[in-house]
């Protein structure tokens, strides 16, 4: 919603501004200018990523219209889930919860808290290293060590969208210089002209700049900025995963090791302990 809002804001204060300074916006108008930057653009963002790529961007760029979903009724979900999950352990043992994580979907303990599950990567996530500790074979270092990498390659892979774009809108402007030249070309090769015709010709030349320098600040650069802040979130659910999981391999009860887990969230949507308790009393 904030990104229309956005561009609402950029096309009022952009084209009001030109309207109110006399300006006649029949004059913007230039389809073939667009279909020059537009398509160029295109064209180089299929030649510079690989099909891997692409599919990642396509699938990203609808969730920039979409507002957050790690809230702080996510993150209260996911700690109430790893809680109940440590209890579990701390009361029955390792081996207890092995039919819970070998098919979460199944699970009554996990299908307590669909938002969570409705998270496959989350949800791997997590199973994958609890499958780890009931293995056994493992210490905490080892585990912490492998969630860092795992992490890390999360959020390259994760960055790949907001690059891609980011590459995209630095390549705009330098493709309404290309449709401009191409204008330009055309009002040389039309010299004969009168001069209020030429003129109509080197403002549509000029209209190409304009259009490229916008596209790229005003519409496409930002959209990098925003998956860039939605990859941020979406790590920090792993964070929270692992901080907690440690807290309890460590020896730690699962009141504790979630806090430890609630610490690390950002401060917006971190709840307090009060609140995380009161919920947690609430799915038990």
């Amino acid at each position: 919603m904030l990104v229309i809002i956005g561009y609402i804001v950029v096309c009022a204060s952009v084209f009001g501004g030109f309207v109110m300074s006399g300006g006649h916006m029949g004059s913007l108008f230039q389809p073939l200018e667009l279909l020059m930057i537009g398509g160029a653009a295109v064209g180089a963002f299929f030649v510079g990523n690989n099909a891997k790529s692409v599919k990642a961007t396509m699938k990203a760029l609808p969730t920039v219209f979409k507002g957050s979903q790690y809230t702080r009724d996510m993150y209260m979900e996911l700690m109430a889930l790893q809680f109940d999950v440590l209890s579990k352990v701390r009361k029955e043992g390792l081996m207890s919860i092995e039919g819970d994580i070998e098919a979460p979907d199944a699970s009554p303990l996990f299908s307590k808290y669909p938002a969570v599950l409705a998270d496959h990567h989350i949800i791997e996530f997590m199973t994958d290293y609890l499958r780890l500790m009931v293995s056994g074979n493992m210490d905490a270092f080892q585990i912490e060590n492998l969630m860092d990498n795992e992490i890390e390659t999360h959020h390259h892979e994760g960055a790949i969208p907001a690059h891609c774009i980011a590459k995209l809108g630095d390549g705009l402007p330098a493709f309404g210089i290309v449709a401009a030249v191409m204008g330009v070309v055309h009002t040389m090769e039309s010299v004969g002209l009168p001069p209020a015709e030429l003129g109509i010709l080197i403002a549509k030349a000029l209209v190409g700049t304009f259009l490229g320098i916008l596209l790229a600040y005003g519409f496409v650069g930002p959209l990098a900025s925003v998956l860039e802040q939605k990859l941020e979130e979406s790590t920090k659910m792993f964070q929270c995963v692992k901080v907690t999981l440690l807290a309890s391999l460590n020896g730690y009860a699962p009141a504790l090791a979630v806090e430890f887990g609630r610490k690390v969230l950002y401060s917006t949507e971190r709840p307090t302990f009060a609140e995380l308790e009161e919920h947690i009393k609430k799915k038990k």
